[in-house]
């Protein structure tokens, strides 16, 4: 089985002998604080001091505090690619790393960097799967609404959804594997991501979701405000990942990836998306029916995608100005360029 470091490099072999060079060296070793952290860690940690009697309504939230109170161990935050832009328009990712930080957390990682991972898988099953313009692929990695919807209702088209994890459980599997002993915790809009984190299959990953509202209550009771943080800047994904979080990202994300593995495929990716879960159910009705020509399907149950999720920390209308923002200063390469010379294949990306 090829590794994603084996896929990297014949990617970049084959571009390069059609005249393209890749500028890797602006973008070095994307994961090293991950990877590597001997080179990155602090001496000392900073741990907020938190007004916990504020915090124990919520019980996530303050088995949280607690955890990041105990100097024994390690909390890592997962914050879902909906982050850009959810804490403000001028408050950057290094200010909300740096936030994470200032409230014990060991560091945080861009769950958007295995949305870049993960779209490279998708790309590979669409490949592999989708030879005739009878085939279609739905796309399985985002939203734990939509995976219940095909899995509890529609079991006939399961054999179309590629068996991939999320990103959250990716990226929760990676911290897990690098740091034994890690507790992670996930952090995003999305109410859902609680139950999925528990499921038996993959209840291995993630200790903890928290949504953005409850990692501003977090913040509030340590007297902590991201947009008067320092920046601590560490690029971890590409702009393919971290439009993961709207409706049609992966889709966005996949038709780009295959086009790059092979620009000269007959069949290329048509996709359609749905948005909300009334326009989940038609769209595979359609399926069903046979009234579409798309072979490559994505549904969200927030209207918008991720970034309507339900416990969001700032207004959508608000957050997708900031995160528009943003993402628009994002450097353009590819999750071929992005993943670098990383092996994987020792962390399950697969979901039985």
């Amino acid at each position: 089985m090829k590794t994603l470091r084996d896929l990297h490099q014949e990617i970049i072999e084959r571009e390069q002998k059609s005249g393209r060079i890749f500028p890797e060296e602006q973008f070095p070793y994307q994961m090293d604080c991950l990877l590597h952290p001997e080179k990155y860690e602090k001496k000392e940690r900073m741990t907020a001091v938190c007004d916990m009697e504020a915090l124990a309504e919520n019980e996530d939230v303050a088995a949280v505090a607690e955890t990041l109170a105990d100097d024994e161990k390690k909390v890592y935050a997962l914050i879902a690619p909906a982050f850009m832009g959810q804490f403000g328009e001028k408050v950057a990712p290094g200010q909300i790393r740096s936030a994470l930080k200032a409230a014990g957390f060991a560091g945080m990682v861009e769950v958007a960097v295995f949305a870049d991972i993960l779209t490279l898988k998708e790309a590979l099953e669409f490949d592999k799967h989708v030879v005739s313009k009878s085939d279609f692929q739905l796309t399985s990695c985002c939203c734990p609404v939509w995976i219940a919807m095909i899995r509890g209702i529609y079991g006939e088209l399961v054999p179309h959804m590629p068996g991939a994890v999320s990103p959250m459980i990716a990226a929760g599997r990676a911290v897990k594997k690098i740091y034994p002993g890690a507790v992670t915790v996930f952090v995003g809009p999305c109410l859902a991501k609680k139950k999925e984190a528990k499921e038996p299959d993959i209840a291995d990953a993630v200790d903890y979701v928290l949504t953005f509202q409850e990692i501003k209550e977090l913040f509030d009771a340590a007297s902590i405000a991201p947009r008067e943080m320092e920046e601590d800047e560490k690029v971890h994904s590409s702009r393919a990942g971290r439009i993961y979080a709207r409706t049609g990202g992966v889709s966005e994300a996949v038709q780009k990836t295959v086009m790059q593995l092979h620009p000269d495929r007959e069949i290329m990716v048509h996709p359609v998306q749905a948005d909300g879960v009334k326009a989940c159910r038609q769209m595979i009705e359609d399926i069903r029916a046979g009234k579409t020509e798309a072979n490559f399907f994505e549904g969200m149950a927030c209207q918008g995608g991720c970034v309507g999720g339900p416990s969001a920390y700032d207004d959508q209308f608000s957050s997708k100005k900031s995160r528009d923002a943003l993402i628009s200063q994002a450097d353009g390469r590819g999750i071929h360029e992005n993943l670098g010379n990383y092996d994987m294949e020792s962390i399950s990306m697969h979901r039985e």
